[in-house]
């Protein structure tokens, strides 16, 4: 088993100046042959990996903190750490450091020689340590100068570092600064502004330590307060001592952590508040300070966490009724920021936290307290709630399902308390919530959306042997929950136009039609019928006509999400529905406005196209043709009519779609035993299909020549070859002509082509069973005269005129009825069948 001394964790800095955790491993030291010397390596404990593996360069600066972290720079912006389990492992790995670059164990960071000359390392080395000038009022401007001196040479500032915790400087210092207050002696304080910015630079620990102590603090805030660049000086302290207060909500026994907070919290205030911002030069040298106030975040979380009796009474205060609104308030801030220092613990030390904080009841508090009527412990237990859902999202939905399972003992309590059965849900708490924000933004509305999206998003549910946590929370959520969250959509549609269309109104429905467009892509059979039965659908695209354009496309987007699922129980009940009526006048109302509308419905239309979602194609044209017609700047619907005439010739001529089949083998394999089994396969389905008084084929004619029988493929590859050059043409002028104006019209207009005249609408369609055009109305093909209107060629046609029905094949038409008397007799049966 390995050594628990050497077990550490790695970490970086980032650019925000936040320690990173890079893994747990154990750490060793030896020689490296890539590397050419002697190197730290870290190896992962879980697998092994190499987590770390950084030379030991004798010129690095290495620092030792708090007796168990080893810190340095590889290069600029660069920072890692080590921080050991056990004191004696960072011991050991800190004697290899030392041993490597020559130096006593006993110091708390190495030397740098980079920056130096030969001359200055060897005046330096010459003399056995800095000697600083007696602590005194008049030698102040003398003890700046050999500091601000000291900075740019690492040597020198290590060796100012030891001067001044060697002989206790910063303590004398600090009764000078008392001595030039009294005495406002201001050139003084101006001198000591300097010194303490430049101790801070120094970027030593064992000096901070001497700073932040508890008597020393709040003086070199106040040496700071004194910056030569201000007319007047600031005033920290006074802030420090009357303006902030510290509130303890729950008593602090222990001393030492009570010590360690108000520590915490004036460092912070240093760094964050009293500082000036550092150069690009100096930043990197404060990288100390930022380690000390992390790792102090680390031990108070640890100390609160280990202190069982502060967090019971922490949370029974919390859900007794008899605390006060002001300390419920005071308690939920705490929890708050309690969770906020988590942030900066280790993934595994983190995981315990939350799993404290579960068994300790953080989630039935946040359930009481999310109940109230304070809006600031309201929102204080949301961002609260947001960390535990953004952590473990199964944690939550577990809680959830439990309490629903619960429903039936809380009932009794719930009636005697006069409360409604959803209100005991946390899940539909904070549902509401986000229907009743009152802020105009909608900021908390907002944010609880995103919480709602993680707690039902699939892709973060786990699936174990037992159980699927995604059907049984779905199932839950559908039941109980997914009411609670369509109500407003509900009360707000119930006419042909949205009941109130405030902009606030329209915020929070876009909110509720974006998380109901997300179930839709991942929840599948669960949303499919929620919307089906309840009929969510024909209520959502009454917001098309909202006066709000970002709500209409949000309705738009919620029907193009269901369309694009291809999914034929939807394609029904949109059909049955007549769902498409509110899109197309919602087209038909936008008018000429080339806008995201416009292009967002044609989208949809050409998708259907594209897709060739057949029942919906013919769903259009049945029904909206009429209105869409005269659209010619795309080429959209003209392609979804075409489609329409192809499906419905395949439809009505089920035997032609079975010839092109094998019209489509025969091109592809052309040995003749093949094709006499195609001939064979040919004729003898024609004798099938021959009723009573029909000419019987005699099996002589099956040895007709090869130029006969292909001589009805010929005239079908024709035909095919003419079609995909006049697509190509259609798709050439599409491209060229670029965007013309949309000339449809708003309403339907008498006006139309011939053949539509004088029919019903319900019957006036090309594809309808009575009209002239469709393949199976009675009359023979030459009955009807010829017409050069592209459109009346398409909608005029008389019988069957090819196996492929497409625009302009009129006068090739004309020529092949004169040749069908020329067919065998098995063709023309099975061409005039």
């Amino acid at each position: 088993m390995t050594d628990t001394r050497r077990r550490v964790k790695v970490y970086t800095l980032n650019e925000d100046r936040q320690w990173d955790d890079r893994g747990t491993g154990h750490v060793s030291s030896g020689y490296v042959e890539r590397l050419k010397g002697m190197s730290l390596l870290v190896r992962a404990e879980s697998d092994g990996s190499l987590l770390l593996e950084s030379k030991i360069n004798p010129n690095t600066a290495y620092q030792k903190q708090q007796d168990t972290l080893i810190v340095w720079s590889e290069a600029e912006n660069y920072d890692l750490a080590l921080s050991f389990q056990e004191k004696a492992g960072c011991d050991e790995i800190w004697e290899k450091i030392c041993q490597v670059q020559g130096k006593d164990p006993s110091v708390d960071i190495t030397q740098d020689l980079v920056d130096e000359s030969e001359e200055e390392r060897f005046d330096d080395m010459s003399s056995p340590g800095l000697e600083l000038p007696s602590c005194e009022l008049s030698r102040l401007e003398e003890i700046a100068e050999l500091v601000a001196s000291s900075l740019p040479s690492p040597l020198r500032r290590e060796k100012l570092a030891l001067a001044l915790e060697n002989e206790g400087y910063i303590k004398k210092l600090l009764e000078l600064f008392h001595v030039c207050e009294d005495l406002e002696n201001i050139e003084g304080l101006h001198h000591l502004y300097e010194i303490i910015k430049g101790i801070f630079l120094l970027n030593r620990t064992a000096l901070f330590e001497v700073m932040f102590s508890e008597e020393c603090i709040m003086d070199v805030i106040g040496c700071l307060e004194y910056d030569p660049a201000l007319s007047q000086p600031r005033k920290h302290r006074e802030f420090l001592t009357k303006t902030a207060k510290f509130k303890e909500v729950i008593p602090i026994s222990d001393p030492e952590l009570k010590q360690k907070i108000h520590q915490t919290y004036r460092v912070q205030y240093i760094q964050d508040m009293v500082l000036p911002t550092p150069s690009v030069f100096e930043e990197n040298m404060l990288s100390t300070l930022h380690s000390f106030i992390f790792f102090n975040k680390v031990e108070i979380v640890g100390m609160l966490q280990e202190d069982e009796k502060f967090l019971t009474d922490l949370f029974a205060q919390l859900t007794d009724e008899a605390t006060d609104e002001e300390k419920r308030q005071e308690l939920v801030n705490f929890l708050k920021e309690f969770c906020a220092f988590s942030q900066t613990l280790q993934p595994q030390n983190r995981d315990a936290f939350f799993k404290t904080l579960s068994n300790m009841g953080i989630l039935p508090a946040l359930e009481v307290i999310l109940g109230m009527d304070d809006t600031q412990v309201r929102s204080a237990a949301t961002d609260i709630f947001s960390y535990l859902v953004e952590y473990n999202p199964s944690m939550v939905r577990e809680f959830v399902m439990q309490e629903a399972q619960q429903n039936d003992d809380v009932s009794k309590k719930l009636t005697e308390q006069k409360i409604t059965s959803k209100d005991i849900l946390l899940i539909n708490l904070i549902i509401e919530h986000m229907i009743c924000d009152t802020d105009p933004e909608l900021g908390g509305a907002v944010q609880l959306m995103g919480l709602l999206r993680t707690l039902v998003d699939p892709e973060n549910m786990l699936a174990t042997a037992n159980k699927t946590e995604k059907t049984e929370f779905l199932g839950f959520f559908y039941k109980h929950c997914m009411h609670v969250l369509t109500a407003p959509l509900l009360a707000n549609t119930t006419e042909d136009k949205p009941s109130k269309d405030d902009f606030q109104t329209a915020q929070l429905l876009a909110l509720v039609l974006e998380l109901l467009t997300f179930c839709v892509e991942h929840h599948t059979y669960h949303i499919k019928n929620y919307i089906i039965n309840k009929d969510i659908l024909r209520r959502v695209l009454v917001l098309m006509a909202s006066k709000h354009a970002f709500l209409a496309l949000c309705a738009l987007r919620f029907k193009r999400k269901i369309i694009g699922l291809k999914d034929e129980f939807y394609n029904r009940y949109i059909m049955k529905s007549f769902l498409f009526e509110p899109v197309v006048k919602a087209f038909l109302n936008n008018g000429s406005r080339y806008n995201l509308m416009n292009s967002a419905i044609i989208e949809m239309f050409e998708f259907i196209r594209v897709e060739d979602i057949k029942s919906l194609t013919a769903h259009v044209i049945e029904n909206y043709w009429k209105a869409l017609e005269d659209v010619d700047y795309v080429q959209t619907f003209k392609g979804l009519k075409l489609r329409f005439e192809q499906q419905r010739e395949r439809q009505d001529n089920p035997k032609l779609d079975s010839m092109r089949s094998i019209l489509r083998n025969h091109r592809y394999r052309r040995d003749a035993r093949t094709l006499e089994d195609e001939e064979e396969m040919w004729f003898n389905t024609d004798e099938d299909d021959m009723e009573d008084g029909e000419a019987v084929v005699s099996p002589s004619e099956k040895t007709k020549n090869d130029d006969d029988i292909m001589d009805p493929i010929s005239k079908f590859m024709e035909r095919k070859k003419l079609k995909e050059s006049e697509e190509k043409e259609v798709l050439l002028k599409t491209n060229l002509s670029g965007r013309q104006s949309p000339s449809f019209k708003l309403s339907l207009s008498s006006g139309t082509k011939t053949t539509l005249s004088s029919q019903s609408p319900a019957t006036n369609l090309p594809g309808s069973p009575g009209s002239p055009g469709s393949p199976g109305s009675p009359g023979s093909p030459g009955s009807i005269p010829k017409n050069t209107s592209q459109t009346a060629a398409i909608t005029t046609k008389g019988g069957l005129v090819g196996l492929v029905d497409y625009p302009d094949d009129d006068e090739d038409d004309d020529e092949d009825e004169d040749k069908e008397d020329t067919l065998p007799l098995s063709k023309k049966a099975k061409f005039e069948s």
